[in-house]
């Protein structure tokens, strides 16, 4: 690059990370005032060929720099921030990331910032604070409980407090503008006080095992270094514990500690477990939340003010001045990996940021990813094990029913039906799990065997009741009416074939009318609060059927199910993709383990047409942990990842031929120059060939070097996108957890 001239070295710049699709961070002119006020970390509105957008201020490059004269830089439009709103290890991580995972570095420091900062917005909005008016109000509010519990929460506090405190409490906004409207309370907008506020025990411990105690011990003994550790426990073995024991010590010394979990519906009962804990700042960040209410936590956090910080994946990009101890709770839950835009892993990412901050990560789960276990056997975590249920509680037993001989009603066994009656008329609880929502996976003419199929998608519709029978693809999203009659023959008898849980839960209350079923599934949960509700109904001792997916078997505690029942988990053992048997072994332990957490024995009993299948019969008789280590070695005999890392590179087109011609050019081109160290598998037409009316074609790239593998690949995937055709789709995927 050539010296720059005189005229040019009085030019004051700054490097920029500009959200747009391109891998390189671009400098601009500022005055030398503006020079002296930019901080690395702030953020500054840009021009950026038409747009006018949001930047982060990555470097301040000095004013004798070399430029390049061909270039002529653009002058920035304002200076937005007068201090950085992300430090420096944040933007360390986040540029880590964007290398890592292959991803245009602006877009992905965009991810790290709520949305009204990433809109240009004022970063000290005001607080919303409410106040009692009446304090004699007890009459005006005597027909709503909501409405009683919130008054008598406010009158607590005589100068107010924040939306987001009582939100936490379970009081909902909605309850807050009722009692406005009766000018019994009212709402003030105040500058917010971010003073780091202390932690104090609100109830004792709970007296450890030895399991619990040893882990603890093991872990604080790595307080302010990194080391990362397994917390491999049994589902009710008292991880939770574990959590709070260690975090009660980090929290002594001033520091904060981000707790993670997979799904938002984890997160009532995990935070009332902290807050029954401890007294201090607590806040959530998950996309649950509004914009407000996620910027307001966002900044308690990146202030130091919150000590405890509860979130989703994305949360592992908040700025936390004085972190010291990270939890990835369920780590095995494929929730942890983002799988559209910004394909990051956030367990891979938690523990690169806690060697980073040189702090202590517990990956804790009753079911290990295949991953955790071969870094405990290569030296780089420490496994920590948890052999005992807490209290007196037990392992549950698991029994087969072999679908093939037993007697039916609509899809579930006598013997099932039996057990559920028994555990009902005990006064007990009973879960029955299908991960399959909707009414019937198939809609079929019983006349000439016609199927209504999604014509944009290789798939069947799913059937679906309510709110109206409709038809719904569960892959692209669209939705269509229920036709009268066939297409093909004009046949009027046209019938729903398969179980979704809507039809299941019309089959339960049929068979047990005097109980309630409660189902739980994307779509009777997607209404805010409607995860609070049924999970406050299934803490009370009454006999309920609980009917749900997956959302079910993610570390939830229900300590009077007693009964699970799985329906249907054949197809997991069917799968093509290498991962099958492992979330499908790992999905049956997490169900079962909902059994039995309480005073009663727990029992599990799974319907299935392979009782025979070698999966079923080592976790029977054996052990999740014996299947894992089986496993491991199984896939170090075939070179499959953790032994060998993959990408998978996905190509999405209108034709299938395009796809399969472009992908296998820069195959060849890939293997010529990176020396065989690379094995490429395909290009293959995807599991699902046709989505949305386009056209799906994978790649794989595995090899046993990834600092090789990342080298090859990082000037070759930019060469695919600059070539590909615009009616083309690209993206890679590093550490690919499904190849659907």
């Amino acid at each position: 690059m050539p010296n720059s001239t005189s005229t040019l070295s009085s030019i004051y710049r700054i490097r920029v990370a500009v959200p747009v699709p391109v891998y390189d961070c671009f400098d601009y002119m500022l005055s030398a005032e503006q020079y002296q006020q930019a901080e690395v970390g702030a953020r500054v509105a840009v021009s950026f060929g038409r747009q006018n957008l949001v930047g982060i201020i990555v470097e301040k490059l000095s004013n004798d720099t070399p430029i390049d004269p061909r270039f002529k830089l653009k002058a920035i439009s304002e200076l937005l921030d007068e201090q950085a709103i992300l430090d420096a290890k944040i933007l360390s991580l986040l540029t880590w990331s964007a290398q890592y995972y292959q991803f245009p570095i602006g877009e992905v420091f965009q991810s790290a910032l709520p949305a009204f900062l990433r809109q240009g917005k004022p970063y000290n909005l005001l607080a919303r604070i409410w106040k009692v008016l009446d304090l004699n109000a007890e009459a005006k509010v005597t027909r709503s409980e909501k409405q009683q519990n919130a008054y008598k929460i406010l009158k607590l506090h005589p100068s107010g407090t924040t939306e987001n405190i009582l939100n936490l409490a379970g009081i909902e906004t909605a309850t807050l503008k009722a009692l406005e409207k009766k000018i019994i309370i009212e709402c003030v907008l105040e500058n917010q006080d971010f003073r780091p506020q202390s932690v104090t025990l609100a109830q004792m411990p709970l007296t450890p095992n030895q399991d619990q105690k040893k882990a603890i011990q093991h872990i604080l003994k790595a307080q302010n270094k990194y080391q990362a550790f397994l917390l491999d426990g049994l589902t009710g073995s008292g991880k939770t514990e574990v959590y709070l024991q260690v975090m009660q010590e980090v929290l002594k010394q001033g520091k904060q500690v981000l707790v993670l979990v997979p799904e938002i519906g984890l997160t009532p009962q995990t935070i009332s477990r902290f807050q029954s804990r401890f007294h201090g700042h607590i806040v959530l960040l998950h996309s649950g939340l509004n914009d407000s209410k996620r910027l307001q936590a966002w900044q308690s956090a990146q202030t130091g003010k919150a000590s405890i910080i509860l979130g989703t994946r994305s949360a592992i990009y908040t700025p936390l001045p004085n972190l010291g101890l990270i939890i990835l709770d369920e780590e095995h839950d494929l929730s942890f990996k983002q799988q559209e835009g910004f394909r990051y892993h956030a367990r891979d990412v938690a523990m690169y940021r806690a060697h980073l901050h040189s702090c202590p990560i517990i990956l804790g789960s009753a079911t290990p990813s295949i991953e955790s276990y071969a870094l405990v056997s290569s030296g780089k975590m420490t496994n920590l094990e948890l052999n005992q249920r807490a209290g007196v509680a037990l392992m549950p037993k698991i029994h087969l029913i072999d679908l093939k001989i037993a007697q039916k009603q609509n899809g579930m066994s006598q013997t099932l039906i039996d057990e559920i009656q028994k555990r009902l008329d005990k006064k007990e609880q009973v879960l029955v799990f299908l991960n399959r929502r909707g009414y019937a996976p198939v809609l079929i003419c019983e006349s000439c065997a016609w199927q209504a199929k999604c014509p944009h998608c290789d798939a069947n519709f799913t059937v679906h009741r309510q709110p109206y029978q409709h038809l719904h693809c569960h892959h692209c999203g669209s939705i269509h009416r229920m036709p009268e009659h066939c297409p093909q023959c004009k046949h009027t008898e046209l019938k729903s074939i398969g179980m979704g849980t809507a039809k299941v839960e019309e089959h339960l209350q049929q068979l047990f009318p005097k109980f309630d079923v409660i189902r739980v599934d994307r779509d009777s949960t997607s209404r805010i609060g409607s995860w609070q509700k049924i999970y406050d109904k299934i803490q009370k001792s009454e006999p309920i059927i609980l009917l749900g997916t997956q959302m079910l078997a993610k570390g939830h505690h229900f300590p009077y199910v007693t009964l699970v029942a799985i329906l249907d988990i054949d197809s997991g053992l069917l799968s093509v993709d290498f991962r099958a048997t492992e979330r499908t072994a790992q999905l049956i332990i997490q169900v079962a383990g909902r059994a039995g957490r309480g005073e009663h024995k727990g029992e599990v009993y799974l319907q299935t047409l392979r009782p025979d299948h070698p999966l079923l019969n080592t976790l029977i008789h054996k052990d999740y942990r014996h299947f894992a280590h089986q496993t491991l070695k199984e896939r170090q005999a075939a070179l499959l990842p953790p032994f060998r890392y993959a990408v998978l590179i996905r190509c999405e087109s209108k034709s299938q031929e395009q796809n399969q011609e472009f992908l296998q050019q820069h195959a060849q081109v890939l293997k010529h120059g990176s020396e065989n160290l690379i094995d490429i598998w395909g290009p293959i037409p995807a599991p699902m060939e046709r989505k949305a009316g386009r056209y799906q074609a994978h790649m794989v790239l595995l090899s046993v070097d990834r600092a090789r593998l990342h080298f090859y690949i990082r000037a070759w995937w930019q060469n695919m996108l600059h070539q590909k055709p615009s009616t083309m789709k690209l993206t890679l995927d590093i550490d690919p957890q499904e190849l659907s």
